[in-house]
């Protein structure tokens, strides 16, 4: 079967692969305990082969966890497959040899500008291109019946990857938590949401949301193919963080993903306003009169370079929606690189205006971290941030906002302070999902509070965005450089990793030591993690209701 196109980098190792990797004695492949002896820890033994349904996988053995990375699940999307729902790969005969990480939807790179930020997340590129069907997996055996957790990476749906974050990473999870560990790549940005139903016909009906069936389609493969790696297809839970957690409740809306999500969780992230099919329509219209592309002319579309295509359609997107509120996603519509309202792949705002009917007995976990408004840029004495509200809310509101902020967490500095505020009204939008998904009165919806304070760079970055995931992937030792890995990190890993694991396993995440009662939103019951990990109710209740008057 083809693989990724071959750069230099590619062509200088290729050759080495087979002669290091792929020839060791079957005699030498002995193991203990699932774990290799003679040859380390890692190792490429001729058993860590699973058969999917379009041919053999081979990934490698590290340390106990069987790992396959960058398994096609989907064709390329590039040329004539561009805005075209996804293809399923060709049928291969031998090994895919599944060893590393497969491609990123184009998009724009990480700058690394943000030394600190990029220090504290661990951040990594990767490669672009459109061959980015692409999936990974952990898992401690190739036989069994184990839950299976689905990770959506965040980017909005403009970028990200399964990898970019070190946090991604799902082997601990595998390793401690008896779980099948899935991770995923699709298309993104202009290549994800353009609707092209008047350029190219009938076969782009789904164009607009692609990204979205691009989601289901690797729901799907899980559905077909994850018994092989020991995994209960009757068993998925899919979870994402940021843009990753809009991507889950947007799939729990999708009727085509009815049947393949058993548990669900969105984390600082999830609902949004979607624009109409009306809306996206003239958008990507004006957008080919920006180009100089005929209106019908979808080859010209197909061969276009993604870069200026996607810089017009931004500079677009920002003339026909105006400036981002300060408090966290809009909620009026906005054309651009995100699911449309169709009435085809998507009937339903999901989690946004309703929480939908067609994952009524899916139980969700939703919630947030306390310092998701961190950009280490800014550092505001008070005076500073006081005037920055004030532009915001009017000065009566920026008072009273700084004045309870400073009575629930007199041991933060201004800085931090000010980094919460974003924190507050994710708390906000996590209660209307609360509210909508407890009032159908049917599964249950749980919640959570992220609030350990990392304690790198002098302590004053908080809990940010992207902070809860070395934790509930257990990495807290491989982000070292986010968690510190102190004893108290490291037991609060152990604490979330074990919650997430049993969500997955009886979509119930309590454990024998920390009873996690469901929500409601009178009470708003929430999981604080921290240092000393406990129920509260309404946390910074007194504090996020400001931002509601």
């Amino acid at each position: 079967m083809p693989g990724p196109s071959i750069d230099r980098r590619h062509a200088l190792i290729a050759p080495l692969a087979g002669a290091a990797g792929f020839m060791i004695p079957a005699a030498r492949a002995a193991e203990v305990n699932g774990r290799a002896t003679a040859r380390g820890t890692c190792s490429t033994p001729r058993d860590a082969t699973a058969r999917t349904q379009y041919g053999p996988v081979r990934g490698y053995l590290d340390d106990g966890v069987y790992t396959f990375k960058g398994i096609p699940y989907g064709a390329d999307t590039g040329g004539e497959n561009r805005w075209l729902p996804a293809k399923p790969p060709r049928r291969w005969t031998e090994d895919f040899h599944a060893l590393s990480f497969g491609p990123n939807c184009p998009q724009t790179l990480h700058d690394f500008r943000a030394v600190e930020h990029t220090f504290l997340q661990q951040w990594t590129d990767g490669f672009p291109g459109e061959d980015m069907l692409r999936l990974n997996i952990w898992t401690p055996s190739l036989s069994g019946n184990r839950p299976v957790m689905v990770y959506f990476h965040g980017g909005g749906f403009s970028f990200g990857s399964s990898y970019e974050l070190a946090s991604h990473d799902g082997a601990q999870m595998a390793r401690h938590h008896d779980v099948v560990q899935v991770s995923l790549n699709h298309r993104l940005n202009v290549l994800g949401f353009l609707d092209l139903r008047d350029v190219g016909g009938a076969a782009y009906e789904e164009s607009v949301n692609v990204s979205m069936t691009d989601c289901t389609a690797a729901l799907r493969w899980v559905q077909e193919n994850i018994g092989r790696f020991g995994g209960d297809p009757d068993k998925v839970m899919i979870y994402g963080q940021s843009g990753g957690g809009s991507k889950v409740t947007t799939l729990l809306g999708m009727r085509s993903g009815k049947g393949l999500i058993h548990r669900a969780a969105a984390q600082s992230g999830g609902g949004g306003a979607l624009p109409d099919a009306e809306q996206s329509r003239d958008f990507a219209k004006r957008l080919l009169q920006r180009l100089g592309i005929g209106s019908t002319d979808i080859a010209a579309l197909q061969k276009i370079d993604w870069k200026p295509l996607f810089e017009a359609g931004n500079a677009l997107a920002d003339e026909i929606n105006g400036p981002r509120g300060p408090m966290g996603p809009a909620m009026t519509p906005r054309v651009g690189w995100n699911p449309t309202l169709d009435g085809r792949v998507i009937d339903v705002r999901s989690f946004s205006e309703v929480a939908p009917a067609v994952s009524r007995d899916v139980p969700f976990m939703v919630g947030n971290t306390s310092e998701e408004g961190m950009r280490w840029g800014y550092n505001p004495p008070e005076p500073q941030w006081r005037a920055d509200l004030t532009k915001q809310m009017g000065a009566a509101k920026a008072d009273r906002l700084i004045a309870a902020m400073k009575v629930a967490h007199p041991e933060k500095s201004v800085r931090t302070l000010a980094y919460g505020v974003q924190g507050l009204a994710n708390r906000n939008r996590v209660q209307d999902m609360v509210r909508l998904k407890h009032a159908q009165g049917g599964a249950p919806v749980y919640q959570y509070l992220f609030q350990f304070q990392s304690p790198q760079l002098g302590g004053v970055a908080g809990a940010w965005h992207t902070a809860d995931l070395a934790f509930c992937f257990d990495n807290v030792a491989r982000c070292a450089q986010g968690t510190g890995n102190g004893a108290d990190a490291q037991r609060l890993g152990r604490t979330m990793a074990t919650a997430w694991a049993s969500f997955a396993r009886t979509g119930n995440p309590g454990q024998p030591s920390l009873a996690w009662a469901p929500s409601d939103p009178v009470r708003c019951q929430t999981m604080v993690f921290d240092v000393n990990s406990r129920m509260v109710d309404d946390p910074e209740g007194p504090a996020r209701r400001i931002l509601l008057g």
